[in-house]
């Protein structure tokens, strides 16, 4: 094994791990729902959200232990879905969606992934624009909310009080004025 052999495998292994993609620091912070259940996050992750942002200890790199970012406004369940939502988010992003929104189908407004991720129960679609409001995820909340607009898309006002059991508590008369004072919102 001469010098030279020995340089050129040096050099070729110094060659070879540049051209590998180096990973990301897999260093993690635990997110606290709620109900006080931990989930580790990797920090890149956890950063989506704004809010998170702001919160986590500069000195994080030389702590030992993760740091804990209390979310006392988000239940475990729906704390899953967002981190779910920030995963996919930092791997493929989602496109900007297009407002007003050019269908009312969500499979046609985003990628499969995220159109197939807002298919919940009404309930757990408000949770989520609720905790994508309160952790300023912009992305979360802008498909959250177009998800919501897509249902109300094209809709009669009873069939959007039908979509979210909204009771209808104006007399006849009330609703013909109100009827007529917006009757330019109709024409448009």
């Amino acid at each position: 094994y001469t010098t030279r052999q020995h340089n050129l495998a040096n050099f070729s292994i110094r060659i070879i791990s540049e051209m590998v993609e180096t990973p990301k620091s897999t260093k993690t912070l635990s997110l606290v729902s709620q109900e006080g259940d931990c989930y580790d996050v990797p920090i890149e992750v956890a950063k989506m959200s704004e809010l998170v942002k702001t919160m986590i200890d500069n000195d994080l790199e030389d702590d030992a232990e993760a740091q804990e970012i209390p979310l006392p406004n988000v239940r475990s369940h729906t704390l899953v879905k967002v981190i779910e939502f920030c995963k996919q988010n930092t791997e493929d992003p989602m496109n900007d969606i297009e407002k007003p929104l050019k269908s009312a189908n969500i499979h046609e407004v985003v990628q499969e992934w995220y159109a197939n991720f807002v298919q919940v129960e009404q309930e757990h679609l408000f949770e989520l624009i609720l905790a994508g409001n309160y952790m300023d995820i912009k992305p979360l909340l802008d498909l959250t909310c177009a998800t919501v607009a897509s249902m109300i898309k094209g809709k009669t006002p009873e069939e959007i009080r039908k979509t979210f059991n909204i009771v209808n508590d104006f007399t006849p008369e009330e609703e013909a004025r109100i009827r007529e004072e917006n009757k330019w919102c109709e024409e448009v």
